[in-house]
């Protein structure tokens, strides 16, 4: 395991990231194609700063637009929402589903240009390739069931649920088992049911 000062230079790296991409969206919504030095100067960073995050300006735009794109936790869950958890998470699911079909070029993308610069490594190759957008979401929908579960088993859960909702369930789903989209979202709905009811089965938290 990472030491503390490790991990808090990857998670300040992460929150770097995040505020790169928001700068950039909060400008993309005024309307205009932002330059890298006036989204650099919005998320407070240096230029060489953001390009250690991102390798070039198109990468960081077109990962701010998905930004803008992904579903927002408190609209999915207002105040009426259901507290059982196989059917938050089946919302989330949907609604991340129609994001990625309505976004599918662009998400092939954003994943090409992770895995690239993973490939290549290099000096800063502990920058994070990637914004975790599912696990926020996940989170939500399981937060008020969380006494029905260990915390171990919780937190297994949650990362499980990250393996079947997103981009790459997308592309197994498509690409390798070559699935239409009624019987993608079937299993999907299967899986999330099942991982649900194995974590509850460990047992309620302390």
């Amino acid at each position: 395991m990472p030491d503390a000062e490790t991990a808090g230079r990857r998670n300040q790296k992460q929150r770097t990231r995040k505020d790169l991409l928001q700068a950039a969206s909060r400008l993309m919504k005024e309307g205009r194609k932002p330059s890298l030095e006036e989204i650099a100067g919005e998320a407070m960073v240096s230029r060489a700063t953001a390009y250690r995050h991102f390798p070039n300006m198109d990468a960081l735009l077109l990962e701010a637009s998905l930004d803008v794109a992904t579903p927002d936790a408190a609209k999915l869950f207002g105040t009426r929402a259901s507290g059982d958890p196989v059917a938050r998470l089946t919302r989330v699911d949907a609604a991340l589903h129609d994001m990625i079909l309505a976004n599918e070029a662009p998400l092939r993308m954003m994943l090409a240009h992770s895995l690239e610069r993973v490939a290549k490594g290099g000096p800063d190759n502990d920058v994070p390739p990637r914004q975790n957008r599912r696990t926020p979401l996940i989170e939500a929908a399981l937060e008020p069931a969380q006494d029905q579960f260990k915390p171990a088993a919780l937190e297994t859960l949650t990362q499980a649920l990250a393996l079947v909702i997103g981009t790459e369930a997308m592309v197994v789903f498509k690409d390798v088992l070559q699935l239409d989209d009624a019987r993608a979202r079937k299993v999907k709905r299967w899986a999330i049911r099942a991982l649900v009811e194995a974590a509850k089965r460990e047992g309620a938290g302390d």
